[in-house]
């Protein structure tokens, strides 16, 4: 496995994993959000790609800056494909996200994973994350604002 930044050209292939976390998304909607994403400095996104040079997992992470915490970089999305799981590309990529942050001066990393997805538990644990709290997670949609 080989981990590199994302492109705009790996929108497809990360939008066809994303459906695989449960979060189904159009290649057009992926390539803008990249777009946006990647020219800005609090946020990476890397892949992980096989020797053919097929991405087989992508981690998007973002550092952020709290009142009450200070700063911590956390990891927004990781999937890997089912075929190449247990293959190490996982711990590869939150390895080069976790770089990242570290050379951004940032000493605390986070990740929240869902309750129900109990295969990833073990995983961040392995890589040395601790559970420091359980959640519930509100959302809203907003209307657009008036122009």
């Amino acid at each position: 496995m080989t981990v590199r930044r994302a492109a705009a050209a790996d929108a497809a292939r990360i939008a066809e994993l994303s459906g695989v976390l449960g979060y189904p998304v159009a290649a057009d909607n992926v390539r803008q959000r990249l777009e946006r994403l990647l020219p800005r400095a609090e946020d990476v996104v890397f892949v992980a790609t096989t020797s053919g040079g097929d991405v087989v997992g992508w981690i998007h992470a973002a550092e952020h800056e709290l009142l009450e915490t200070g700063r911590h970089a956390e990891i927004l999305g990781l999937v890997v494909a089912a075929d190449h799981r247990s293959q190490g590309a996982g711990r590869d990529l939150v390895e080069a996200a976790e770089q990242w942050a570290s050379s951004r001066g940032v000493e605390q990393m986070a990740v929240r994973s869902n309750v129900v997805r109990t295969e990833s538990h073990p995983f961040y644990e392995r890589l040395g994350y601790a559970r420091v709290k359980t959640q519930h997670a509100y959302g809203k949609r907003l209307s657009p604002a008036a122009t």
